[in-house]
């Protein structure tokens, strides 16, 4: 590949590259010398997984691993005890080290879905910067100065508001960009929302001799709602440890317009791809819904494997294309009579009262295909059936206050032990296994002219013993 062909295929899909005659300049230095690029990424584990909108990044880091660069997957293990001030209006609240060390180990198995583990080096940024010490953070800190501190956007912001700005945040920035000086970064990628940060690193790097680092950001990437940026607390995200059928289903669920800058940053397809698919949908050549899907199949193969992906295309089309019910449905008991808001509570298809009304009243809730909209209305069907709440579902088996449940919970010492239940309410000692409760509650339903179901994972099994 030539340089020119290299410096395409590294730029492809970035919004700032500053500056790109100084790619060039490096990547033409590198293949003389025969010496990798150092090529850093910062990650603050602030949550415990990632999303596809972080894999945005994850992909350009792995375009530098196929040229046979350097990746340093920094770790935020002191950056994140100071908190990232960017796109903040108020102080952002610092993790604890337990949970910046919990957050990182799942980070470290989620990034290597994508990349190359034996091409990656996991730092963490507290080997060089808890060592630093006092004297060596005033140094740092006469590197840069509150003018241009204050040329952030968020700073700037709140500056001008009268809001507080702790000085910590400062350190931020700067801490960011000594990574950069300690690793000898040539290149730091971002994504856009990190372009202050990344200059800074950029602009303190000839103070310590050091060339300074081209600055890469990759675009952030819309949520499902299309309008927002991909999060996991606006509840519009798809998370890299996503089943692959929730995966496939949030994919189908985005609009024709955001499906193609998926097509842009969540595959390699190349630009000319993604240009011939997008004119045969244009011209009808191909229907946007088989798009999807294909976009849908590529990237849940890419965490999950092409088997899985083609399991959940499969599932996908008979549920929701041809309006089939899933072949194993979960069994849930239910009494007779129950509330439709407590049947919900009970499933786990609504998180509250109020959240089961909303959907009865919404039109989300279905039994046996059809709409159930009557809140606050007993259910008094005697006969196994369906029930649906948006794409959730399962099959619910009938007790009448007569029948007894036996089902099995946790004991002592990681022992098992199984209670008999009778209209909601527990009829006898826990017993030791399954059989002696069964016998126990086969007499005690016989007494009641009762039946007696057995609850096993998803499964509820009338005892015809």
């Amino acid at each position: 590949m030539t340089i020119d062909d290299q410096l395409a295929y590294l730029t492809r899909g970035c919004v700032d590259v500053v500056r790109a005659a100084d790619l060039r300049a490096k990547l033409e230095r590198a293949a003389q010398a025969g010496r990798p690029l150092v090529v850093k990424v910062g990650f603050d584990p602030t949550a415990p997984d990632l999303h596809l909108g972080h894999t945005v990044l994850i992909r350009k880091m792995k375009h530098f691993q196929d040229l046979g660069h350097t990746v340093v997957y920094v770790v935020g293990a002191f950056t994140g005890l100071i908190g990232d001030p960017t796109g903040r209006s108020k102080t952002r609240p610092p993790l604890s080290r337990e949970e910046i060390e919990a957050n990182a180990e799942t980070y470290k198995t989620q990034i290597f879905k994508i990349l190359d583990p034996n091409q990656t080096h996991v730092r963490y940024n507290s080997e060089w910067l808890e060592p630093l010490g006092s004297f060596g953070w005033v140094k740092l800190a006469a590197k840069y100065n509150v003018a241009q501190m204050l040329e952030r956007r968020d700073f700037k912001k709140r500056y001008e508001a009268g809001q507080p700005i702790a000085i910590h945040e400062f350190l931020y920035p700067l801490a960011q960009a000594y990574d950069s000086v300690f690793l000898k970064a040539d290149v730091e990628l971002g994504g856009t929302d990190q372009l202050f940060n990344l200059n800074v690193g950029r602009d303190i790097m000839p103070a310590f001799d050091l060339e300074p680092q081209v600055v890469m950001t990759t675009p952030l990437l819309e949520g499902l709602d299309g309008v927002e940026k991909m999060s996991k607390s606006l509840g519009n995200y798809i998370g890299v440890t996503d089943s692959p059928g929730e995966m496939f289903g949030k994919l189908m669920s985005i609009s024709d317009d955001l499906m193609w800058k998926y097509y842009a940053l969540l595959t390699e397809s190349t630009p000319e791809e993604q240009l011939a698919r997008r004119s045969a949908v244009s011209n009808g050549e191909l229907h946007p819904k088989q798009a999807k899907v294909e976009l849908a199949r590529t990237i849940v193969a890419d965490f999950h494997g092409t088997d899985a992906a083609g399991r959940a295309a499969q599932e996908f089309e008979r549920r929701f294309t041809r309006k089939e019910l899933p072949q194993d449905l979960a069994e849930k008991p239910m009494l007779f009579g129950t509330l439709i808001e407590h049947l919900l509570l009970e499933t786990g298809f609504a998180e509250s009262g109020s959240d089961a009304t909303r959907k009865i009243q919404q039109g989300a809730v279905r039994i046996d295909g059809e709409k159930f909209t009557a809140a606050r209305s007993p259910i008094e069907r005697r006969d196994p059936f369906v029930l649906q709440v948006g794409r959730r579902v399962c099959r619910i088996v009938v007790l009448e206050p007569q029948d007894l449940m036996v089902s099995v919970i946790p004991g002592l010492s990681g022992s098992e032990a199984w209670i008999i239940m009778q209209n909601k309410g527990q009829v006898d000692v826990a017993h030791p296994s399954r059989e002696s409760a069964l016998t126990r509650a086969r007499e005690v339903a016989l007494a009641l002219h009762g039946r007696v179901y057995l609850l096993e994972g998803d499964r509820v099994v009338e005892d015809r013993t």
